[in-house]
């Protein structure tokens, strides 16, 4: 084998019906076409077998068989019969259905198959042309085996007698090659050729005839084609030797040529003939017909009138089954002997544009992945007009709005082409219309259309429908409840718009967040793993992302803030004033106060917020309740009026301390008021107030501990500032207690017994009249004279008491 634009000869098995030796040449041309295609060409007789061996064209090619059909290698034929096909395993073109030259290619010298080889990834073309050599399967036949000629006695040496022709369905050496007449004393034969190549016989008078001597002569007469081994047809001649008829007509012309439109419609004049007699009467009235000459399909196109000379369409004359026909028309007299002349017509076929184009996609990559860079093949597309000329001359075209565009390869070849990106969540499907017209006149066209589908790729992330996200929930909630549910979208498809859906690591309040929420990966549903509590946690933060499942994976974030609304779970707890060892709470009141007076002040706290820790008081029970009032809003506990003697010394009141929830909570609290004469020296039984092991909360506890503190300090202050004029007054002060004066109601005595200190100190401090308007007693030294022990042991009292007391 030469090299690829070389030839190779490949030589078949010898069939019983072919030539010694016939050799069957496989012939490979591969020639540099436009673009990288080649074409190749093979040779192959007709009427073999299935599975005949026609090329190996993989190997021919240069390509390697273990990829044909991963690379999608296939050949389409235009033909109407799949005569040959490939078997991939080998890469080997076999007969696939039995070929026969004469029904494919009818009387053309030549016969082609043309196919297209189309190779994917990468894109490769060939034309492959198959040639289909003629066997000589044919023998010649006469259209009828017997022929009857009259020829009149005077006919001169010389005069030709046109016979049938015989035909032949081969072609080139298996055709028609030559004729053969039976020995005679008085005819020989003519052969003569067509313009076409094909031959017919003329018999020739050689001798004069005698009718007295022999009426009728008989012949026969031979066709031989050129075929190995010969094959021959044969048909008998009868010669009726008749009387003299000295004229015969006369055509005005040899040849006559004339142009007729094809399609023309049955009955449309060809041609009037005319042949003219110099007898008269019998002999020289005209008859017209076809000669033998006239091939059977000039019979079945055209008619003649016998009597006019008129040629008329008979059939369906096609410009692209032929261009030109030959008419062989005989004109013979009636007269006795009549001797037939004869005349050629030409009739030139017009084409008209009838053939609109055809379409063929050759091959089509449908899904194009929308990042396809622009210049990616989509189609390979033939297109073909049987026409001739301008009519047989196409042009394609698409829509100017289609991200496409058309490249011719070669004649009438084209490849459609991405211009531009594709992007499938715009459109995701395209119906190109190819249109496809000739340059006729009128042009005729062809539409086909092409579905070219887009696939999908993961270039979209996903996207929440909100920049962010506000969640409210109310305490208390049940574990596992839904809190919310969070949707994001993703134009992809399929794996890639299947979104999943996570919460980022983080900490709340020093913990993993995914200790307090959870999340549905699925559809985005977002779960409480724990009861909140609105005391302890207000608001916190989390961040959930959404991924889509393609490859790589994309994704987006949201910060979601989520708001914990506070539910009325919180009783009001009583700070002030807590009863001692386990007893109500007791508060000593003068009897001399005037009304108004704060007697004392209920301190409360609710750990709620809002209206759920706005805090009302009211009297539940009292003694006498007409006697005391409590602040709706403070919880102060004021005297309605002044002290009666009748009045109780003890006064039992219960103080209902109820918040703005609903359903509303609350606390009560019993306070025993002991309505004395005078403040007593030793109020020995505030050193037993102590506070309660645990406050209610840290914030109690808090308060507590600062308004001790500043009361201390204030405390030991003024303890300082008093010392010395208690000292000058002590001894007043204790003459006015020995003669049982009561102590202003203004004044409290503040006295300390220390126990081990060898002296006591006594301090008179007096309360300011702005004591009574607020929770604290505001202190200043009493007049000189005071007993400084006294005031030293209610110094100490006071201190203690005061560090009970909440701001």
């Amino acid at each position: 084998m030469k090299t690829r634009f070389g030839f190779m000869d490949r030589r078949l098995p010898r069939r019983r019906w072919t030539l010694a030796g016939q050799v069957v040449c496989l012939l490979l041309c591969a020639c540099a076409l436009d673009r990288g295609l080649a074409q190749i060409r093979y040779s192959v007789p007709e009427e073999l077998e299935h599975g005949a061996f026609v090329g190996n064209i993989a190997e021919d090619l240069g390509l390697d068989v273990a990829k044909l059909s991963s690379r999608r290698f296939r050949i389409v034929s235009g033909a109407r019969k799949q005569y040959l096909e490939v078997n991939l395993e080998n890469g080997i073109i076999f007969v696939n259905e039995k070929i026969d030259r004469e029904e494919l290619c009818e009387q053309s010298p030549v016969c082609f198959l043309h196919l297209q080889v189309v190779i994917e990834s990468p894109l490769e073309l060939y034309r492959v042309e198959v040639e289909i050599l003629d066997v000589n399967d044919n023998a010649p036949s006469f259209p009828w085996s017997e022929f009857n000629l009259e020829i009149t006695e005077s006919a001169a040496p010389g005069s030709r007698f046109p016979l049938e022709s015989a035909q032949d369905l081969d072609v080139g050496s298996n055709s028609l090659r030559s004729y053969l007449l039976s020995a005679n004393q008085h005819f020989v034969l003519d052969i003569q050729a067509r313009n076409d190549g094909s031959k017919f016989a003329e018999l020739v008078l050689q001798s004069p005839l005698d009718r007295e001597q022999q009426k009728t002569h008989e012949m026969v007469l031979t066709a031989v084609d050129g075929g190995s081994p010969l094959r021959s047809g044969t048909a008998q001649i009868t010669v009726t030797v008749l009387d003299a008829n000295d004229n015969v007509p006369v055509f005005d012309r040899s040849v006559y040529r004339v142009s007729l439109v094809e399609n023309a419609p049955r009955g449309t004049l060809v041609l009037k003939l005319n042949a003219t007699d110099l007898d008269e009467g019998a002999n020289g009235e005209i008859t017209y017909s076809f000669s033998g000459h006239a091939p059977l399909k000039v019979r079945e196109l055209f008619s003649v009138d016998s009597h006019s000379g008129e040629i008329r369409v008979k059939g369906i004359v096609d410009y692209e089954k032929a261009s030109v026909y030959e008419l062989y028309v005989q004109a013979k007299d009636k007269g006795p002997s009549a001797v037939a002349v004869h005349c050629k017509v030409l009739v030139d076929i017009l084409d008209v544009n009838d053939n609109a184009p055809e379409v063929i996609l050759t091959s089509v990559s449908t899904p194009v992945q929308e990042d396809a860079p622009p210049g990616t093949v989509i189609a390979v597309i033939s297109v073909m007009d049987r026409d001739s000329g301008e009519n047989g001359a196409v042009d394609c075209q698409i829509p100017g709005n289609v991200p496409f565009q058309l490249h011719s390869s070669f004649k009438n070849y084209y490849t459609l082409v991405t211009s531009e990106f594709l992007d499938r969540e715009s459109v995701s499907e395209y119906n190109i219309t190819l249109t496809a017209r000739d340059l006729g006149s009128p042009p005729l066209s062809t539409r086909k259309t092409i579905l070219v589908q887009v696939s999908d790729i993961n270039d979209n992330p996903p996207r929440f429908i909100q920049p962010s996200y506000t969640v409210y929930v109310t305490e208390n909630n049940a574990p596992g409840a839904s809190i919310c549910s969070l949707t994001a979208f993703d134009p992809d498809s399929n794996q890639n718009a299947y979104l999943s859906y996570s919460i980022l690591e983080g900490q709340i309040q020093g913990m993993p967040v995914s200790t307090y929420v959870s999340i549905n990966s699925d559809n985005g549903n977002i779960y409480a793993l724990r009861s909140f509590d609105y005391e302890q946690l207000r608001n916190f933060q989390i961040r959930v992302q959404a991924q889509d499942a393609g490859f790589p994976p994309l994704s987006s974030n949201v910060t979601v803030n989520v708001f914990v609304l506070d539910q009325n779970d919180n009783a009001p707890v009583i700070l002030s004033p807590l009863p001692r060892n386990g007893t109500v709470a007791t508060e000593m009141v003068p009897r001399s106060v005037d009304a108004g007076y704060l007697v004392a002040k209920i301190t409360a706290l609710d750990a709620d917020a809002g209206q759920n820790s706005r805090l009302s008081y009211q009297m539940l029970q009292a003694t006498d309740p007409g006697l005391f009032s409590v602040a709706l809003y403070t919880g102060e506990i004021r005297t309605i009026r002044r002290f009666l003697d009748k009045d109780a010394i003890r006064q039992r009141l219960v103080i209902l301390v109820k918040d703005n929830g609903q359903p509303p909570l609350s606390a009560t609290v019993s306070i025993i008021l002991s309505v004395v004469d005078s403040v007593p020296e030793s109020l020995s039984n505030f050193g037993d107030l102590s506070l309660s092991p645990q406050p209610p909360s840290n914030l109690a506890l808090y308060l507590i501990v600062s308004l001790s503190t500043i009361s201390l300090i204030f405390l030991v202050a003024i303890i300082v500032l008093a010392a010395v004029k208690c000292y000058k007054d002590r001894d007043s002060l204790g003459s006015y207690i020995a003669t049982g004066a009561k102590v202003p109601t203004n004044c409290v005595e503040v006295n300390s017994n220390p126990g081990n200190l060898s002296q006591a100190y006594c301090y008179k401090v007096c309360l300011t009249p702005e004591s009574a308007k607020s929770d604290f007693m505001f202190l200043k030294p009493c007049s000189p004279g005071t007993p400084r022990n006294n005031a030293a042991r209610g110094a100490d009292n006071l201190a203690l008491n005061s560090a009970t007391l909440p701001s």
